[in-house]
């Protein structure tokens, strides 16, 4: 007894800020399960509502109705300006949606505090509420217990309106049948519009009344964004019921789990979202995944298929249209409709220059750049080329091998805290570092790896997503390795060589920086071009028919991932010896989104794309925004915005196919909702794009 008394306060305080996430939880349901947006600038849109109510507030009911009333209209109008921004974009993927949405945050956060300013503003709360009432013995806020009260009201007249109306069979319909809605004269068009902005309100309202508990500030959007994500996983997006209690044991964590076991309330959450999701893409894969499994039965096509594959073997093959690729160094495989080209070595010899003048140029360009630059541009040159390593990782597994990751920066963070662990230690050899660190990398890719690469689409950005918050949680939980939020700093410099001095110039530290990238990059093209590559390249377009080959998909994706953090790691490790300090935010998942973001703005199969747009990135963040204090992240959130509408298939996309620089494969993910199936835009099967 003494022990739930002990523990009271901090439970009632889990249920507040529980049915606070619902609030946020629901709007962000509402907008990816009926409108099939992934927003990742919910958070900002609890911030507008959180800001305005701040700033209304004076204390009185009528103060306190006027936020509610200003923060929720404005939420709301934003919501419906999303869905402005993301229709364009209605055919091109979740993927692409998280990358402007995300932009649309930077942008939004900046202009709020520009606008609010970077301090937590005090919100003020009418005289009744701003006391406390005994609750079992003990005094409680009087507004949270307020607020749990609207907080179920809401969650009951959300389920009416959902279930019991017209605008929400309306709206349950454009999730299920958009066809059959437009049938009765209803234009699924303006109800999507109206649930976007209907989340947008649910977020707003939530910022109006959660600001007492959660106080508008920077970061606030994050972390709001970042639970809610959690329970909307935790929760799915079926039912509200279901939301609320998964919100209530959010927040129960957050406070009362703090409180009993603050060691495990860390990790709890996302550890929780990673096994939900893992289990929901195991009992939810496709049959064309499972229909090979030892003891079941294939299904009608797959058997249908692997009859007419063991027929064509059974043949003498004849040369057909595509085997005259093999003048290209391409031959087609003995098996009809075999999924994938197979790598012979040879390109003609204008192909071969072609694809290679790029790097070359390249190349000779980063070679020139430090009697170009001042020291300061030469470090940031450096960072480049370690934030372009882990971009390049980003490609082998989102183009080519159909994962899209936002928790790459895992491996990246464990090759750099290894190297920064190493070199305390005495071990500052460059090259015992990169070897070191990419092994530790690749370990964790390792164990991690089972629990990606069965899921596909949207569940594997949030199992990504999930891993790299968890490996957040220990960096700042692990203090004797990591340093904890005060990272690390002050260990001895790194040797190119056995014997050789420390490097302390910028134009050192840049030169071993490109030495270890142009390897790097070297290995993982060759990788890609090779018979191997291209097995990746069939298993990411045509993985059903791989399968009813005989081909075992999963070791091919298990490898790639491995192999894609052993890179991350070298990346991690470069990251480290050029900035020669180390601090949470360098791995975090702000990160993973300029990686990524690298990526789309590369073209997502094109390796020295990947490394253009890791430059662009680092140059806007800290050389443009240096002349402009204050909005690095206003000018990286239009970056993302203009990547995402100007550049769909990214700065290889537009040398054409043509000249041998497409895309490549579409790295967008599943749809769902009432969104329309992806226009094709994939580059064949076996292209490789440098």
């Amino acid at each position: 007894m003494d022990l739930l008394d002990a523990h009271l306060v901090p439970a009632v305080d889990g249920v507040a800020f529980g049915l606070l996430l619902f609030v946020v939880a629901a709007g962000l349901s509402l907008a990816f399960g009926t409108a099939g947006v992934l927003n990742l600038s919910h958070g900002t849109l609890y911030a507008i509502g959180a800001y305005t109510g701040a700033e209304l507030s004076d204390g009185t009911w009528g103060g306190l109705a006027l936020g509610l009333a200003a923060g929720t209209a404005a939420a709301g109008v934003a919501g419906a300006g999303l869905s402005a921004a993301t229709a364009p974009l209605a055919r091109r993927g979740h993927l692409t949606q998280a990358l402007l949405t995300f932009g649309l945050a930077l942008i939004g956060g900046d202009l709020l505090i520009q606008f609010f300013g970077a301090d937590e503003l005090p919100v003020r709360v009418p005289e009744a509420l701003d006391s406390s009432v005994m609750l079992l013995g003990h005094r409680y806020p009087a507004y949270r217990l307020c607020f749990i009260v609207m907080a179920v009201l809401l969650a009951a007249f959300g389920t009416w309106v959902l279930t019991r109306t017209r605008m929400g069979a309306a709206v349950r319909a454009a999730a299920d049948d958009p066809q059959m809605l437009a049938a009765t004269g209803h234009s699924p068009r303006a109800v999507h519009t109206g649930v976007l902005a209907a989340a947008g309100a649910l977020a707003g309202a939530a910022g109006v009344l959660g600001a007492p508990i959660i106080g508008p500030g920077p970061g606030t959007s994050e972390t709001v964004l970042m639970l809610s994500l959690v329970v909307v996983v935790l929760g799915g997006l079926r039912s509200l019921w279901a939301t609320f209690f998964a919100a209530v044991a959010v927040g129960e964590v957050q406070t009362l789990g703090v409180a009993v076991a603050p060691d495990l309330a860390p990790y709890l959450l996302f550890a929780a979202m990673a096994a939900v999701l893992v289990l929901r893409s195991r009992f939810a894969e496709p049959a064309t995944a499972t229909a090979h499994g030892p003891g079941g039965p294939a299904p009608d096509p797959v058997a249908r298929l692997r009859s007419h594959l063991a027929g064509r073997l059974r043949r003498r093959p004849r040369r057909t249209a595509a085997a005259s690729r093999a003048d290209r160094g391409v031959t087609a495989p003995r098996a009809s409709g075999s999924p994938l080209p197979t790598w012979t070595g040879r390109l003609p010899g204008g192909a071969a220059w072609r694809q290679a003048a790029p790097l070359l140029v390249l190349l000779v360009v980063l070679i020139a750049l430090p009697a170009l630059l001042d020291a300061y541009s030469i470090s940031l040159a450096g960072s480049a080329l370690a934030l372009g390593l882990l971009a390049v990782s980003v490609t082998v597994l989102t183009g080519y091998a159909g994962l899209p990751t936002l928790g790459q920066t895992a491996p990246f963070a464990v090759g750099a805290y290894a190297t920064a662990n190493l070199a305390d230690a005495g071990w500052t050899v460059g090259p015992v570092q990169i070897v070191l660190s990419a092994l530790a990398a690749a370990v964790f890719s390792a164990v991690v790896g089972p629990a990606v690469i069965r899921a596909r689409g949207t569940t594997v950005l949030m199992i990504t997503l999930a891993i790299g918050e968890l490996t957040g949680a220990v960096v700042n939980q692990l203090k004797s390795v990591t340093g904890g939020a005060d990272g690390l700093v002050g260990f001895p410099a790194t040797r190119a060589f056995w014997g050789g001095e420390e490097m302390l110039e910028e134009s050192e530290l840049y030169t071993y920086a490109l030495v270890v990238a142009v390897v790097a990059v070297a290995v993982t093209l060759l990788v890609l071009r090779s018979p191997a590559g291209k097995l990746l390249t069939g298993t990411r377009g045509a993985e059903a028919r791989m399968r009813a080959s005989g081909h075992p998909v999963g070791r091919y994706l298990l490898v790639a991932h491995v192999c894609a953090g052993a890179l991350a790691g070298v990346g991690g490790s470069l990251m480290v010896t050029v900035q020669q300090y180390l601090s949470p935010a360098d791995v975090g998942f702000e990160i993973a989104a300029f990686a990524l973001l690298a990526v789309v703005i590369g073209g997502t199969t094109s390796v020295i794309g990947a490394l253009l747009g890791a430059g662009l990135i680092v140059a806007t963040r800290d050389w443009i925004a240096g002349s402009w204090p204050g909005h690095g992240p206003l000018l990286l959130g239009v970056l993302f915005v203009a990547t995402v509408y100007v550049l769909p298939r990214g700065l290889a996309g537009l040398r054409g196919s043509g000249s041998g620089g497409g895309s490549g494969p579409s790295c967008e993910v599943p749809r769902t909702g009432n969104q329309p199936p992806p226009a094709p835009t994939s580059a064949p099967a076996g292209k490789v794009s440098a």
